[in-house]
């Protein structure tokens, strides 16, 4: 067995290298993945930038040297002691871990919110819990949550897991019902996934909201009724058409920009849900009267993706969701200059990163 593997290895904002790294080794209850595909994700592209969120200078977040990538998923590889018997998983089997890895003892993960666990570590941020997933192997400590991936679905589809359970969560945080109008804004690769799972709620009419125009004809493809170009059309007097003057029911954020949440507080009804779920690379300052004073808004946030990894894979494997238009580009991980420059543009939609064959 090769005690090395091929890793992109972060070591600062815009320093990532392609190098060769030590073979992780599964300690007790704990296994080693051999990588399928990783996901870039718009939180990464962010950290390659040098967004302050990330690299903090009093304690970043990011504990560099660290293999970036947490939307990935692998094959059972190795599993050390007990570790079959702690995750009910065999070798050779495809599997996913979510995101974040819990520590099973603070306040939130013993009453089971432990997606908002307070140590707080995911995969591919902080090395000292086991690295991320742009790399050949890679290891699940004992406290992963680790899924089974069904064969029929294919490497595309299994890659967008991840972002996939997001959406999830993201669309159930908004409530949203039958006679709704539903204002999605930013139709990236998660917010394409929120427009299929947003389709599959009925709800009276899907809006999405996106400065390109393939954005916007793939979401229409995905399900949308209705797309808006923000800087070519009126969004406010498009959504008052739609609703008799008094704004959208449900606003869900996932453009990521300040830009996004004053649309949102502008487009909204009195007495909607409006759904904040990106991360950004800056701060955002609105007016806060528009929240409380004049129209008293739900504001909900949305985080990762708790207890939507299963019915994730149940849409995918049941053909109501795909990644068919939204995985633009696959690289190797040697090409990763290209893949990131790539990523961190409008020239695609969601790159995914694959070890050599």
């Amino acid at each position: 067995m090769n005690s090395k593997m091929t890793a992109i290895v972060c070591h600062g904002p815009k320093d990532y290298r392609v190098e060769r790294i030590d073979r992780p080794i599964p300690g007790p209850c704990e296994m080693v993945i051999r990588i399928g595909a990783c996901g870039i994700c718009a939180s990464d592209c962010k950290c390659w930038s040098g967004a302050g969120m990330f690299w903090n200078v009093k304690d970043p977040w990011v504990k560099a040297p660290v293999v970036p990538g947490h939307e990935f998923f692998g094959y059972v590889d190795e599993l050390g002691d007990r570790a079959g018997e702690h995750f009910g998983m065999k070798p050779g089997e495809r599997v996913i871990a979510e995101q974040i890895v819990p520590c099973d003892r603070c306040r939130y993960c013993r009453s089971g919110k432990y997606w908002m666990c307070e140590v707080h570590n995911i995969f591919g941020f902080q090395r000292q819990v086991a690295e991320g997933g742009m790399s050949e192997f890679m290891r699940l400590p004992p406290t992963a949550r680790v899924h089974r991936i069904p064969d029929g679905i294919a490497l595309e589809d299994a890659a967008i897991i991840e972002p996939l359970a997001c959406a999830i969560h993201t669309v159930n945080r908004g409530d949203v019902q039958l006679d709704d109008v539903l204002v999605i804004a930013g139709a990236g690769p998660i917010g394409l996934m929120m427009v299929q799972v947003a389709r599959l709620k009925t709800p009276r009419k899907l809006v999405v909201i996106d400065m390109v125009a393939e954005r916007r004809a793939l979401a229409l493809k995905l399900g949308a009724d209705v797309v808006i170009d923000p800087k070519a059309q009126d969004a406010l007097a498009i959504v008052h058409g739609l609703t008799d003057g008094y704004g959208c029911d449900v606003y869900i954020e996932a453009t990521g920009s300040p830009t996004g949440v004053i649309q949102g507080l502008s487009l909204i009804r009195r007495l909607g849900r409006f759904v904040e779920f990106s991360v950004f690379g800056s701060e955002t300052s609105v007016d806060w009267s528009i929240i409380g004073d004049r129209k008293e808004l739900d504001v909900r946030g949305a985080h990762l993706g708790p207890y939507c990894y299963p019915i994730a894979i149940d849409l995918l494997a049941r053909g109501l969701v795909t990644s068919k238009g939204i995985v633009t580009h696959g690289y190797g991980f040697e090409q990763w200059d290209e893949a990131i420059g790539i990523a961190n543009s409008l020239s695609s939609i969601k790159v995914l990163m694959k070890p050599a064959d």
